[in-house]
């Protein structure tokens, strides 16, 4: 069986969908080809799931210290059957909207794995569908990825885990050693202590989250410490052994560190597994990444991949933009390639960190003249009321000729809810604002965002507070 189309779609994760939904707005005729589950590695065992859990980690963080507030609501238990069965459902209702969205949309939904063939066709096999082939103008590769594992730790679920097991898990270990400092780990990191896990943090690079500014790494290592999480920075590990209860871990240049489970959040490898790219005449690079132009096209016209199967930040708003960006460039649109230095990056452990564009470091290994600004949360009326003051907004200005600050570079924050305070910042980035037109903006009063405000208006030399 043969169809034709506009547009096929390989993957049905956030890059895939997001293409399939917004070429089918565009008018065009798309089909997508999933096995797996519609909305991939960020809707089942990724972003939404991971943000449930710390959610449940805050809850039981607020009533644990609800005295505070007037509050007798006794010492809380931690039901993790009940978390998850609450994740699982709010996954299942995403999961639904994403099909209904497809339906109503009319895309061809086919079931099976595809492979990429000669001119622009896709054989589809192994699914409900049935064997079939798809042919179309142009072609989406947005497979996604699946998570690293290290040399010497074999997975089994159960004493060595990846992201995958561990947002199943029903039983809290003791102790818990992540290797990894980057925003996987720091979140897991965080979901585990609150809901009382002894975690040691292993990260071999100098420090932790090497995309934020050092301001904000020094913030946050600080409040985690004050949580009594462990973070060992510029340490390797060579792999582990099981022992009575748990696990031994093998740690370069130090003693072996003894835990109930280890976590690996050593980053996602692309998933291109049968894609069928190397017969396709589409380059892939040693890491496994396909290898594509600044708007996403392989090597093979017309064939075009997003999301994690490509060298770019693996973030699904990042699959979202890429994916948009395609069609309008198979549409013949002229579209701008994705600023990759400019895209937001939130991570969701406590206290929060969000940034976009440049810290003050890279601002200057890239030979700009800054000036910077940063305030706390210590002074923010808001952040006093909800009982979080841990944390800080920095802004960091391109210096102009006569010594003010220029158009803003890079916004940085760590601290309670930044993650949904960042999209002033990732705006003023994008859009080249500088210090002095953002001063000019009216924050709500009392907010955690009108510390963004107060600290693009002492850029000006004129602060109020």
């Amino acid at each position: 069986m043969t169809s034709s189309h506009d547009v096929v779609v390989v993957g049905g994760g956030p890059g895939g969908y997001a293409a399939a939904l917004y070429g089918a707005a565009a008018g065009l005729d798309v089909a997508l080809v999933e096995k797996s589950r519609l909305g991939g590695t960020c809707l089942h065992v990724g972003c939404i799931p991971a943000k449930e859990l710390l959610e449940t980690a805050a809850v039981y963080r607020t009533v644990a210290h609800a005295e505070q507030f007037g509050i007798a609501a006794g010492s809380p238990t931690v039901d993790m059957a009940a978390s998850q069965e609450r994740k699982a459902r709010i996954v299942e209702q995403l999961h639904k909207g994403v099909g209904k969205l497809l339906e109503s949309r009319q895309v061809t939904l086919v079931d099976g794995w595809g492979s990429l063939g000669d001119d622009r066709s896709v054989a589809v096999s192994g699914g409900e569908s049935g064997d079939m082939t798809l042919v179309a103008n142009h072609v989406i590769a947005a497979t996604g990825s699946v998570p690293r594992t290290l040399p010497g730790f074999e997975v089994d679920g159960e004493r060595v885990l990846t992201s995958d097991e561990l947002l199943a898990i029903t039983d809290l270990p003791e102790r818990v050693a992540i290797i990894g400092g980057g925003a996987i780990g720091m979140e897991f990191a965080s979901m585990l202590a609150d809901l009382g896990s002894e975690v040691t943090v292993l990260e071999a690079l100098p420090r932790i989250l090497m995309g934020a500014d050092d301001d904000v790494v020094k913030m946050l290592t600080r409040a985690f410490k004050k949580r009594k999480i462990g973070i060992r920075t510029g340490v390797g590990v060579s792999g582990c052994r099981r022992v009575a209860g748990g696990v031994e871990l093998e740690v370069d240049g130090s003693d072996a560190l003894t835990a109930d489970a280890v976590v690996l959040c050593v980053g996602r490898r692309p998933f291109t597994d049968g894609l069928g790219l190397d017969a396709l005449g589409a380059e892939v690079d040693e890491g496994g990444y396909v290898v594509v132009d600044e708007h996403c096209q392989t090597a093979v016209p017309g064939v075009y991949a997003v999301g994690d199967v490509i060298r770019t930040p693996q973030l699904a708003h990042v699959a979202f933009a890429e994916a948009i960006m395609v069609v309008k460039h198979l549409l013949g649109e002229s579209p701008p390639p994705v600023d990759y230095e400019r895209v937001p990056w939130a991570i969701y452990c406590h206290p929060e960190v969000a940034f976009v564009g440049h810290t003050e470091a890279s601002a200057k290994e890239a030979g700009l003249d800054v000036v910077t600004s940063m305030h706390r949360f210590m002074g923010n009326g808001r952040a006093m009321i909800v009982g979080e003051t841990d944390g800080l907004v920095k802004v960091i200005a391109e210096r102009s000729d006569n010594g003010a600050a220029g158009r803003i570079l890079g916004v940085h924050m760590v601290g309670p809810w930044v993650t949904e305070q960042l999209g002033q910042g990732y705006l003023a980035v994008n859009w080249e604002a500088t210090a002095a037109e953002v001063a000019e903006f009216v924050q709500p009063h009392p907010t955690m965002s009108e510390l963004f405000g107060e600290t693009a208006l002492s850029l000006t030399g004129r602060a109020l507070h």
